[in-house]
């Protein structure tokens, strides 16, 4: 069934659309900005653990069975 649109429901749709397309954009800014937080937060973090020496601990297999 086909419906016919009028310049009323066009213009409405259209506008609709744009205000996705906005909000969108405003999203992907956000994201944008906090990607760019986290590479420094990363690279902070990074320059951070380049002092700490990697250390393992042994734990002892407690006793075991006798027999």
């Amino acid at each position: 069934m086909k419906r016919n649109y009028t310049k009323a429901d066009l213009e409405k749709i259209v506008y609709t659309q744009l205000e996705n397309l906005d909000a969108m954009h405003d999203l992907l800014k956000i994201m944008k900005v906090q990607n760019d937080l986290l590479e420094r937060m990363n690279k902070k973090f990074g320059f951070g653990l380049s002092g700490v020496s990697d250390t393992t601990v042994k734990y002892s297999k407690g006793r075991g069975r006798k027999g």
